[in-house]
């Protein structure tokens, strides 16, 4: 995952500046008009279609992903009467999860996290909730969405037969569900070190530890403040959530809780791990410094024996004998031996 992914803006640029920050991303637009028997979409619709999709009566959606086009984005923003910082907020990805209520409309920012070739990415998703009318914009490619999207095509499900609230609490519902396929992803990896921790602990497995402490804080900052938003759009007294709503968005509340959850307890193991892996090598090193040593205090009284009978006295009786040579190699197989069996009883072997 990338540790600071926020686009900022030069110190001293004036509020509401909308910029372009990446070339790789196209603006796609759509517009949704349904209600329980009828239904439109409309591909790149145009600010008349816009203005007269909010006269209606019916549920608007306006999905807009790869927001990357200053010149579009300001348009919508006239269209619905968006405030200026808001605007600058989507284009500026890396928000912190917030809610903002206006006269007309809540703004929400969200971040919506996915694999992609094992690295942890992650979307910003702004929405703009209002009297039966709601915009997303979304940084990625809004992929995440396309079930919703089937749900209105195919009239499957009570989507259609709801309010904007039931759409509001379907995009959040699925903001908040991505987080547990990446999170079981890392469970397993996490099951799959703790078995190389206590089995073979190298290098690789610290640089592993590392990444994936590393994606989880970064997930921890990213995630966390969601709770804060869907607590506050529960509390919030206005009409934009239904009486009847607010048991669904509570059950995002405690997904979101859960998340939270999964991420401290998976820190927590990653930290366990760590210091396991840290044990192992220190025993390791124990084990090995432990054999040194045997080795070395077993050839101390042999290097003994061998620098008094290699001094160079003349009168040394044993260097005559004929049998000294054997004799010595004996004495000396014999302490050698002793030791080893003096060192195996203590259990220092």
């Amino acid at each position: 995952m990338e540790t600071f992914g926020k686009r900022y803006h030069p110190p001293g640029t004036p509020p509401g500046t909308l910029t372009r920050h990446s070339t790789s991303d196209t603006t796609h637009i759509r517009l949704f008009e349904y209600d329980a028997e009828n239904f439109s979409e409309t591909p790149s619709p145009t600010a008349q279609q816009c203005q007269h999709a909010q006269q209606n009566t019916l549920v608007d959606w306006l999905d807009v992903t790869g927001v990357n086009d200053p010149i579009a984005i300001r348009e919508l923003g006239e269209t619905f009467g968006l405030h200026p910082l808001a605007l600058e907020d989507i284009l500026n990805s890396g928000q912190r999860p917030k809610i903002d209520f206006h006269e007309q409309h809540a703004f929400l920012i969200l971040n919506l996290p996915h694999l992609i070739e094992d690295d942890i990415v992650l979307e910003q998703v702004s929405l703009f909730v209002g009297n039966g009318h709601l915009l997303s914009f979304c940084s990625g490619d809004g992929a995440a969405f396309e079930p919703i999207r089937q749900r209105l095509r195919q009239g499957f499900g009570r989507i259609r037969t709801r309010g904007v609230d039931y759409l509001l609490y379907a995009l959040v519902d699925v903001v908040i569900d991505s987080a547990f396929p990446l999170l079981e992803d890392i469970g397993e990896q996490i099951e799959e070190l703790e078995d190389r921790v206590l089995e073979n602990p190298d290098k690789a497995i610290l640089h592993t530890l590392h990444q994936l402490k590393r994606d989880l804080l970064l997930l921890r900052r990213a995630l966390w403040p969601q709770r804060e938003v869907i607590s506050r759009l529960i509390q919030h007294d206005a009409e934009l959530v239904n009486t009847t709503m607010r048991p669904y968005f509570s059950d995002c509340y405690d997904h979101a809780v859960q998340i939270i959850d999964l991420i401290e307890t998976y820190r927590e193991m990653l930290s366990g791990m760590l210091d396991i892996y840290l044990s192992s090598l220190s025993n390791r090193m124990n084990d090995i410094m432990r054999v040194l040593t045997v080795v070395g205090t077993i050839f101390i009284p042999l290097t003994f024996i061998v620098g008094v009978y290699g001094m160079n006295f003349r009168v040394m009786p044993e260097l005559e004998w004929e049998y000294g040579y054997f004799v010595i190699w004996g004495i000396m197989l014999a302490l050698a031996i002793g030791m080893l069996a003096a060192f195996k009883w203590r259990k220092w072997l």
